[in-house]
């Protein structure tokens, strides 16, 4: 009697796992005998190309606008002070350091702040 409820257990816990697989995303293929097979797809744990490049126009919005209301000058002596920090805040002063996109967008969009 326990065995019995040790496979069953087994079993329902091997359906738990095909179950919350399934839901993450299938593939349905037909065999030969007509009968159709449901496969997991597999998990990949790479960011997607749309997220990554959204981030990265997030964050060039982000210094072209910081460019833009506090002006270049003001905002080097703050990247400057930031550089002096932690390693931290020297990675965050690497990241927003003005580049030629950042300069060009705070350029098109100064006149609309001011």
């Amino acid at each position: 009697m326990v065995d019995n409820n040790v496979d069953f257990d087994q079993r329902i816990r091997r359906l738990n796992k095909k179950h919350e697989a399934l839901s993450r995303g299938y593939t349905a293929r037909m065999r030969k005998d007509g009968l159709i097979e449901l496969k997991p797809r597999r998990g990949g744990g790479r960011m997607p190309l749309r997220a990554l490049v959204l981030l990265c126009g997030a964050v060039l919005a982000f210094k072209a606008f910081l460019l833009a209301s506090l002006g270049p000058d003001s905002y080097d002596a703050r990247l400057s002070r930031l550089a002096e920090g932690t390693p931290v805040e020297q990675a965050g002063a690497w990241v927003m350091q003005a580049d030629p996109a950042s300069l060009f967008l705070a350029e098109q969009i100064g006149p609309i702040l001011r």
